[in-house]
């Protein structure tokens, strides 16, 4: 059984924001209002994820992807903060903590976003240098994030991706490997010991 992360009233520290396992990783919940018409939603309010960061939060870049059903991009991370939204579509999403330094190195921490029953429709704040995955499991998926650099104006050298495999990381997919569509940079991506030796000494 895969371990989810669930939003229970505990773990809220904000209105409608709720921390996790991982430091610098947070669920943001938003309240859905339908009608025949379709549905009205407010994705986020910045000043409450500023009171969560303990800083400015200012969207600079806004990236969409759209990836079909067996599709699985990550681990990758990057050296800038995001607001991650599942659009559309089902999708299985992985986040590590991949910071040397960090307390929590090395954990996973588990969502089901999107559309459907035991999905949830919120979206995740994620801090720099937590790296992030996801499985398509109804495609296509409309994957959104903003982010708070441009990506010509990041480090690079915060550029970091580690394989979805990595046998330290134990993540369990909802798919089998040889179902899943992969980029040739994510099958030749490296474990952490590989990228952090001094951290399995």
């Amino acid at each position: 059984m895969i371990k989810l992360f669930e939003p229970t009233k505990d773990l809220e520290i904000e209105e409608d924001i709720f921390k996790t396992e991982i430091k610098g990783l947070w669920y943001i919940a938003r309240k859905q209002f339908s009608d025949e018409r379709g549905f009205f939603t407010e994705v986020a309010q910045t000043y409450k994820l500023e009171k969560v960061l303990g800083r400015q939060f200012v969207v600079k870049q806004i990236n969409h992807s759209r990836s079909i059903t067996n599709v699985v991009r990550g681990m990758h991370a990057e050296d800038w903060k995001k607001v991650i939204t599942v659009t559309n579509g089902a999708a299985f999403c992985a986040l590590a903590d991949v910071r040397p330094e960090s307390a929590t190195f090395g954990k996973v921490v588990n969502f089901k976003l999107g559309f459907g029953e035991e999905f949830l429709t919120g979206s995740l704040l994620v801090e720099e240098e937590i790296a992030n995955s996801f499985c398509v499991l109804k495609g296509p998926v409309d994957y959104v994030y903003c982010v708070d650099r441009l990506y010509g104006q990041r480090d690079p050298k915060g550029d970091v991706a580690i394989s979805l495999f990595d046998p330290d990381l134990k993540i369990e997919w909802p798919i089998k490997r040889e179902e899943m569509i992969l980029s040739q940079r994510d099958k030749n991506s490296i474990t952490l010991r590989q990228r952090f030796p001094e951290k399995f000494k």
